[in-house]
């Protein structure tokens, strides 16, 4: 009986980490196309991330934000970055992803025995941070010859730029949609799990 509930416990897991897969794989590639007035993309891609990385820990994060690296490649965002330097896109989009997705997976782990709620926004707050965070430092470091041309084209200072341009409303939506949603579909979700 014990092998059993084990077994199924396994294949609930699994099951669900690979609906938690293909909604990041779906949210990534579609993110794109929704635009805040032609400077960024809006993204809700980093929620599943956060509840992953909650209900099945760190290393799911990485997965998932694994994945949603690996999508963004099928994008037609990413040839602009690819033009600018490939070896550095991958790079820079794959350490994000799997970064926010650990942290964030960590995150939660440490502060779960204290309030999962709590663990779970915290959680949201990280994931986003740390996305935003690894992707100026790719800027910083790969991509500083367009940033610098733009933000002269632009008449502003190069931090200004990255501030408004690859930051801005993006990282805010982010920030936000991941403090409200994920909170509130964990709750759900851990309902559902306690009255099956």
């Amino acid at each position: 009986m014990q092998t059993t509930k084990k077994k199924t416990g396994q294949v609930e897991k699994l099951a669900l980490m690979a609906l938690f897969t293909a909604l990041v794989a779906v949210l990534s590639y579609f993110g794109g196309f929704i635009k805040i007035g032609g400077l960024a993309s809006i993204s809700l891609t980093l929620i599943p991330v956060v509840l992953g990385s909650a209900l099945f820990g760190p290393l799911c994060g990485a997965w998932l934000g694994a994945v949603s690296g690996g999508v963004f490649f099928a994008t037609a965002d990413a040839a602009f970055w690819f033009g600018l330097n490939f070896p550095g896109t991958i790079i820079t989009v794959m350490l994000k992803g799997i970064l926010a997705g650990l942290f964030a997976g960590l995150v939660y782990k440490l502060l779960e025995k204290v309030n999962k709620y709590l663990a779970v926004i915290v959680a949201a707050i990280v994931c986003p941070v740390v996305n935003t965070g690894i992707f100026l430092l790719g800027c910083r470091l790969f991509f500083m010859d367009a940033v610098t041309s733009g933000a002269a084209a632009e008449g502003m200072s190069v931090g200004a730029y990255m501030i408004v341009f690859f930051v801005g409303l993006n990282f805010v939506f982010e920030l936000l949609a991941n403090i409200i949603i994920s909170p509130s579909l964990y709750r759900l979700l851990n309902i559902k799990k306690k009255n099956a």
